[in-house]
């Protein structure tokens, strides 16, 4: 999956054209524009967007790696550390708390065994808590990849983590 030469990640073949085709689209000088989703190619990749992706990212748009850093850290859909196969994305602003998240977040730690930012000992799950996911009618409401799980309940969260480990 990754290509490694001395400790540095690079893209695959495929997606070192893809990035190239992404980074074509901007006009020069104006590469750094390419950065999101770069991003998003080093995370399909890697899983997260480790320092060393980071790195490479910034190589190939001829940035500073702090350029990088920047962006990474502020969007939540980065993974800056190394994450479970399933991240759940937990929204905790005051819509969905209002609609019972907090103790469905509660039941949901306890279920995994861990609290928000851990992974599971299986590496199975990652519970992260984001701000809104625009869902504000239909909370509690969490993520996962593309796919929104809403009007939680402990007993939907049963099924869907059941549904997952599977």
């Amino acid at each position: 999956m990754t290509t490694e030469t001395n400790n540095t990640i690079q893209f695959t073949p495929e997606r070192l054209v893809k990035a190239q085709a992404i980074i074509a689209r901007y006009p020069e000088g104006r590469q750094k524009s390419a950065l999101l989703p770069l991003l998003h190619l080093l995370q399909e990749q890697e899983g997260w967007t480790s320092p060393e992706g980071m790195d490479y990212v910034a190589r190939l748009l001829d940035i500073q790696p702090i350029e990088v850093y920047e962006v990474a850290t502020f969007y939540t859909m980065y993974h800056v550390q190394p994450v479970g196969k399933h991240v759940i994305e937990y929204c905790r602003t005051g819509p969905c708390c209002l609609m019972g998240a907090e103790e469905v977040l509660s039941h949901l730690k306890q279920r995994l065994g861990i609290d928000t930012g851990q992974t599971t000992v299986d590496g199975q799950f990652t519970l992260k808590e984001v701000e809104c996911l625009a869902a504000c009618g239909m909370g509690p409401v969490f993520q996962i990849r593309e796919k929104y799980y809403m009007n939680l309940t402990n007993e939907r969260v049963d099924e869907i983590i059941d549904e997952l480990s599977k």
